[in-house]
């Protein structure tokens, strides 16, 4: 299984990425080196939102759907709007 997540970072962006564990991901964008560059500077990140997909094709998919969302479509997405 594979997820798609969104992460609210200290300076109100938002970031989204595939993982196959959200928990351990989650906690390397607030600790490790092995976070992405992006969050690295904007900790701590929250999550705010995950979905499964059934395999990485599918969670790599989705994930360029969302990116290409503006910010009030993906927080629409995050409360359930869509």
């Amino acid at each position: 299984m594979y997820y798609v997540y969104i992460v609210e970072c200290a300076d109100g962006t938002l970031y989204t990425g595939i993982t196959t564990d959200v928990a351990r991901r989650v906690e390397e964008h607030n600790t490790s080196p092995k976070g992405a560059r992006y969050t690295r500077n904007r900790r701590p990140v929250n999550l705010v939102y995950q979905e499964i997909c059934q395999d990485r094709s599918r969670a790599s998919k989705r994930e360029y759907e969302i990116k290409k969302m503006n910010k009030q479509l993906k927080y629409k997405l995050i409360e359930n709007e869509l």
